[in-house]
């Protein structure tokens, strides 16, 4: 199963388009490091695509951005956690059909992406990428057979399970949709005159974009003729939206859902401190997703605050590295203490996570070395015990420390002097409005049925 965390952008009605959409996927390029693409639309209804693997400024050059003419742009950066990492892959997915351009790009994972995948060989038709967001084109086009444009897109939302948010250019018109558990960000803005889409609002913010508000669960935006409008899915759905991209993923001068991602970050920190006080000479971040939390942290206890590790910030995101051989790696090089800090001191890490340990045991192994004093770690999420079906790389169950091991078994692994995690309560009190959250990384309650083989 295909599953993965990217970023979407969309502009309509800006002379510089594809520019536009570089720089808005620039913005979003810790969604997604392994491929990026852009098509655009130009007023001669001519559609032009580029996409490759890397990273965006790699991808594209001054060249690439002049061949990508017109007015309309969407774009992605992709991240597969699995399946094939090849430019097939990569998105927006284009296809021509009964006259008819299509092109997608999708963020989130679809949970019944066999059975889907299945019946559709079954009735012929030819699958040209390994990802389930090639499924919402065949759906589409099999819908829009004596149907509307809009009612084939929700036609083939409804038979689709799991998490996505979709921006869509059908000819001249686009389109962005949110799954009806809103598990995925999706936010709509404007600039000067055009509509612009994003994943995250750091991406409007790049292009002094104004934001409007989040694009609803279950809603279909239309952009048409320069005027937008939308409609909503009939069915009604329990809201969902994914509490880790606010813990971990989300950029934090981002806000999405409608929050803002560092206050609610330094609000976990805070009850974090309250939850489970401790006694060190300073709290000290494992950068860089930490760092906001740690804050938190420090303000709430009273304690000194300092960056006693320092990263390279050219080495990419430990987290989403494809093998575990080069997550390894990653640990010994992206990190690096200042010495005369740690020696002989009691430190208290404040991180955002434990997934699978290998990080944060290499970590405080070195700092063992250095000859710290005490080792306390405070993680400002509850324990990950659950694979994510909707589009984050959790490794499978087997592969999380915390689905087999209770909390004094980790911190005896990791080689700590105390442990803390913060409650499912105190996770939720950091956020405005805490029913609308999917916690099944958490506690495993899933809001669609999910194939776990």
């Amino acid at each position: 199963m295909i599953k993965e965390e990217c970023g979407l952008f969309a502009i309509y009605g800006h002379h510089e388009a594809s520019r536009m959409a570089y720089f808005g996927l620039y913005a979003q390029q810790h969604r997604g490091q392994e491929s990026a693409g852009i098509v655009t639309l130009d007023d001669r209804k001519h559609f032009h695509e580029y996409k490759g693997m890397g990273l965006v400024p790699d991808i594209f050059d001054e060249d690439h951005l002049k061949a990508l003419t017109g007015d309309i742009a969407i774009g992605h950066v992709r991240y597969a956690t699995a399946g094939s990492t090849v430019v097939r892959n990569a998105q927006p997915l284009m296809i021509r059909h009964g006259g008819r351009t299509l092109a997608l790009a999708h963020n989130g994972n679809l949970t019944n992406t066999r059975a889907l995948r299945a019946r559709l060989e079954k009735q012929g038709a030819i699958f040209h990428t390994t990802t389930d967001s090639e499924l919402f084109l065949h759906l589409i086009v099999r819908n829009l057979n004596g149907k509307p444009l809009e009612e084939a897109v929700l036609a083939a939302c409804s038979e689709v399970q799991g998490a996505y948010s979709l921006v869509l250019l059908v000819d001249d018109v686009l389109m962005a949709v949110r799954d009806p558990h809103g598990i995925r960000p999706l936010a709509l803005g404007s600039v000067h005159d055009a509509y612009v889409l994003a994943s995250e609002t750091c991406a409007f913010d790049l292009l002094e974009a104004e934001y409007i508000r989040s694009v609803e669960p279950g809603e279909l935006v239309i952009i048409e003729n320069g005027s937008l409008r939308s409609l909503h899915m009939p069915e009604k759905a329990s809201i969902r939206q994914c509490i880790f991209e606010l813990v971990y993923f989300a950029r934090p001068d981002s806000s999405i859902f409608d929050e803002n991602v560092y206050m609610c970050r330094k609000a976990m920190g805070r009850r974090l401190a309250q939850e489970a006080p401790v006694e060190g000479d300073f709290v000290m971040p494992f950068p860089d997703s930490g760092i906001y939390c740690a804050v938190g942290f420090a303000q709430a206890s009273g304690l000194p605050y300092e960056h006693a590790l320092i990263r390279n910030h050219y080495v990419g995101r430990t987290f989403i590295q494809p093998t575990q051989s080069m997550r390894d790696f990653s640990v010994r090089v992206k990190i690096n203490p200042v010495r005369e800090m740690i020696k002989g001191k009691r430190i208290v890490i404040v991180d955002d996570s434990i997934v699978r340990g290998t990080t944060m045991r290499t970590r405080v192994k070195k700092l063992r070395e250095l000859g710290a004093r005490e080792i306390h770690c405070r993680i400002s999420c509850p324990p990950v015990r659950h694979p994510c079906f909707y589009g984050v790389d959790f490794a499978s169950r087997t592969e999380l420390l915390a689905a087999a091991h209770d909390e004094e078994s980790i911190r005896r692994q990791l080689g700590l002097d105390t442990l803390a995690f913060l409650s499912e309560e105190g996770l939720l009190s950091s956020v405005s409005k805490p029913d609308s959250y999917c916690m099944a990384c958490f506690n495993g309650d899933y809001c669609t049925p999910v194939d776990e083989a």
